[in-house]
């Protein structure tokens, strides 16, 4: 649900929340003292490049194709690359703190080192784990068994979501967009057992295998669990999840703001169907007094309610039971947790052998303790000379995004204006919160993983609740401090860069300001861009669903988004298979913004001057250099074909090679010419920001 709600609002850097701010003028940001007293490296990792691709034919290539041609992806992995090495870094710093925990006796019960040592010892213990077989989630299978009507199954629904049992309608709370002072509650689609709506309904062969295989392993985990029927129990799961299915809005179709805001008075909820007791759902949240709701998706709701009405009680127990099984069983025995592997990892996604247990563990607490593991991450990891310099380059790179909305030919003064008071309120978060999270009201035992896993999301799905009514938690984040990624949340208007992102090649402070400008400095620009992109664009300053743009700015920004979307349209992930250039639109206007804005506050950090030249390479080729490694990476094709169906960023071989091509700058400073790969025609070359 974490991961649907952070899709739903923010915009991350990849795949899929209070910072000192800086009163130092543009003139003082090019430089920290303590940095120029040694000689700087270039930055550019010159053993990963292939000089037999040339530049101007394809860049990210001649980059990276070395690194590509002499790595190969682990078994246990369907990812590398530059992200994925950090993420790996990041594991392994987290273990460490994990592991002194862990073997640390007579720690105090209830203490947050407690919490993170029982929880990484309750998931390890594999032998208690099997032993225990399927009883830790029986009671939830007692609570299905004995749903009486379908006024039973609505307060199931809602009691057991806060308890980590998916069902087709998701339930959260945040930030009211269109008045962004206060919480509401929301629903978004759920219910899906594959990736996404197509996959129930393409007969390509690769997905009618996908559908037997997840019939077949329905059947598996029945069998696993020792339930009958596990043949017709699957028939039943899948044939309901097609039901569902049919009536799911594309991912197309979510990344529309202004049509998934669609408010309902509660009393009124029954105008979207009268078969679904909304009443009993909403008091099981804990939200009975709560006197409006919204609906990111009204069509779905309403064929979400014909569906309830025409499914016998008897096929939603056989739904939920399974949907319960698989939610835990990752927790659960050997056996159960490998076939969920078997079909997800590794029929889906290609992924030939699990994670390591430590890594799966590691991650466990991470998602359930993770500010405390961050509190000691930060101080371990994290200087304040680089949250200094961060905090240096986002004021220099919001200074250059203004300068650039000033040099904006096709924008009318009056939207400027707004653009200006939309830019000077971003807030950016760098490193780590200023108040983190309290996890005192959970408990965790160390005999008892599914127990632990179940009161961190009731305890979560309280404290939400407990927002309602109250003032908006500006200080709270969406991200762990040892997350490598970024994130954009347009309801607060936030910028937000985890510690763990701000490592080589993102962000080197022994490398010359060239290379850290194209790598961090477009992540920083990225992150201000979703704030300017299609979506981002329909949010003010303060954070509210409002359009501030004139009629004619619109449909110039329209027109440039569009030539976007068709060109990434055009580039091919596999012979079958192109980018989906609407899809991507959002994260590929906060590339290009991102780049280009990082590139004139590279310029404008010179003062003036010229850039030194290092290792043979002008500043210019440093920064665009820079700029291609970052998305250095190799994804297994299984993997790649799912991104690309339901993920909104753009592989990144043309996340590198799609705003560079537009870029006049990249031109000059590698010779493209007329009959190059990547050569554009000037007139025909997108810029928006």
């Amino acid at each position: 649900m974490k991961a649907l709600i952070t899709s739903a609002v923010c915009s991350s850097l990849l795949f899929v929340a209070g910072c000192n701010s800086s009163s130092e003028t543009s003139s003082e940001l090019a430089s920290v003292p303590s940095i120029q007293k040694t000689a700087l490296a270039s930055g550019i990792e010159k053993a990963n490049m292939d000089q037999s691709v040339r530049a101007q034919d394809n860049f990210y290539r001649h980059i990276n194709g070395g690194w590509m041609n002499s790595n190969d992806i682990p078994d246990d992995k369907t990812a590398i690359g530059s992200f994925y090495d950090l993420r790996d870094k990041a594991d392994d710093d987290v273990k460490a703190i994990i592991a002194e925990l862990a073997e640390t006796e007579n720690l105090a019960d209830g203490s947050d080192e407690q919490k993170v040592a029982s929880l990484y010892r309750s998931y390890m213990n594999s032998e208690h784990r099997d032993l225990l077989g399927t009883t830790p989630v029986q009671p939830v299978f007692d609570a299905i068994n004995n749903l009486k009507d379908k006024n039973d199954l609505a307060t199931f629904f809602g009691k057991y979501q806060a308890m980590g049992v998916g069902s087709p309608l998701a339930f959260y709370i945040s930030v009211d967009a269109k008045n962004s002072s206060r919480y509401a509650t929301h629903i978004w689609q759920s219910g899906l057992g594959l990736p996404d709506q197509d996959y129930y309904f393409n007969e390509k062969e690769r997905f009618v295998d996908l559908r037997n295989g997840y019939l077949a392993h329905i059947e598996k985990m029945f069998n696993l669990a020792g339930f009958e029927n596990g043949q017709a129990a699957a028939k039943t799961v899948m044939a309901l999840e097609t039901k569902l299915a049919k009536h799911h809005s594309t991912q197309v179709e979510n990344r529309d703001s202004a049509k998934r805001y669609n408010k309902f008075d509660v009393a009124k909820l029954n105008e979207l169907g009268n078969s679904f007791n909304w009443s009993a759902y909403l008091s099981a949240q804990g939200v009975a007094k709560q006197q409006d709701i919204i609906i990111n998706q009204p069509d779905f709701v309403k064929g979400f309610d014909q569906v309830f009405g025409q499914t016998s009680l008897a096929d939603w127990q056989t739904y939920l039971t399974f949907h319960s099984l698989s939610n835990f069983a990752g927790y659960l025995t050997a056996a159960i947790d490998n076939e969920n592997f078997e079909f997800f990892s590794k029929q889906l996604n290609g992924l030939k052998e699990q994670r390591p247990q430590w890594k799966r563990g590691v991650s466990t607490v991470n998602r359930n303790l993770g500010e405390i593991i961050g509190k000691v991450y930060v101080a371990r990891h994290f200087t304040p000379e680089a949250k200094s310099r961060m905090t240096i380059l986002v004021e220099n790179l919001r200074d250059s995004y203004g300068a650039s909305i000033d040099d904006l030919e096709w924008m009318s003064n009056d939207t400027k204006k707004a653009a200006h008071v939309k830019l000077a309120s971003f807030d950016p978060k760098i490193g780590y919160p200023n108040k983190w999270k309290d996890y005192s009201a959970l408990k965790i035992k160390t005999d008892d993983l599914v127990g632990n896993i179940i009161r961190s999301s009731q305890v979560s799905h309280q404290k939400n609740v407990d927002k309602l009514g109250g003032p908006i938690d500006r200080e709270e984040w969406g991200m762990t401090p040892q997350t490598v990624n970024a994130y954009y949340n347009p309801t607060k208007n936030e910028i937000v860069f985890p510690a763990a992102i701000l490592q080589p090649p993102f962000f080197n402070l022994a490398a010359d300001d060239a290379v850290n400008y194209g790598g961090i400095g477009a992540v920083i620009g990225h992150e201000m861009g979703h704030g300017f992109d299609d979506q981002g664009s329909k949010y003010d300053g303060e954070g509210n669903l409002r359009n501030w743009w004139t009629e004619q700015d619109l449909a110039q920004f329209k027109q440039r988004t569009d030539a976007l979307v068709a060109q990434y349209a055009n580039y091919q992930v596999f012979d079958d298979l192109k980018v989906n250039g609407e899809l991507t639109l959002g994260e590929n206007i906060g590339d290009l913004s991102g780049v280009t804005i990082a590139y004139k506050a590279y310029k404008a950090s010179l003062n003036g001057k010229e850039a030194p030249v290092i290792d043979g390479l002008t500043g210019d080729q440093r920064f665009f250099m820079g700029y291609a490694q970052i998305w250095r990476s190799k994804i297994v094709e299984k993997s790649m074909r799912n991104r690309v169906a339901t993920d909104p960023h753009s592989p990144g071989e043309f996340r590198a090679l799609g705003s560079l091509s537009n870029m006049n700058e990249f031109y000059q400073a590698f010779d493209v010419k007329e009959g190059d790969a990547m050569y554009i025609a000037p007139e025909k070359r997108v810029k928006i920001w």
